[in-house]
């Protein structure tokens, strides 16, 4: 099913992150160095773009979905995911994550993003009128207004520059 345009700037954001569990699962996460670039660049993008993605869902997008008895158990699921992907970006930032943690991190973010595209917003899709999907747009737009508006710099360049 097409995405609906109110719903679009969380499904932009959920590329984002899945570019991001690409690369991590994909880099060798051998050395201390690696541990820390990649760790800085999860905290970046929490900061930046996902802890305002979760506070839209969670103020926008949860409450609505919950009016549907076949979605609830699903949003019930995907808060609980929240919480243990806030406990995931806790350890980022207080650079506690090991190699295994960072594979389960990408392995949990990658699948927490699935359920919402194929689960969630195509059950909302289905659910909810043209009126009441307009709506949960604007309060996603003013939400996500408040995210800063910088690029995310890649571990990549850490790599490369660890001075950086």
């Amino acid at each position: 099913m097409r995405r609906d345009k109110n719903l679009v700037c969380l499904s932009r954001q959920h590329q984002h992150a899945l570019a991001l569990c690409v690369r991590m699962k994909r880099a060798p996460l051998f050395t201390a160095h690696e541990l820390d670039a990649w760790q800085a660049e999860i905290q970046q993008h929490f900061e930046q773009e996902i802890q305002h993605h979760f506070a839209a869902e969670e103020a926008a997008l949860f409450p609505a979905a919950r009016r549907f008895s076949e979605l609830r158990s699903l949003v019930e699921e995907l808060v609980s995911d929240h919480a243990e992907l806030r406990q995931c970006f806790t350890g980022a930032t207080n650079r506690t994550l090991d190699r295994d943690a960072l594979r389960q991190f990408a392995e949990l973010l990658s699948t927490h993003i699935r359920k919402e595209e194929r689960q969630l917003f195509e059950g909302i899709q289905k659910q909810m009128t043209a009126e009441e999907l307009r709506k949960i747009g604007l309060s996603l737009d003013t939400i996500l207004a408040a995210a800063p508006k910088t690029c995310i710099v890649p571990s990549e360049t850490r790599l490369r520059n660890p001075d950086s």
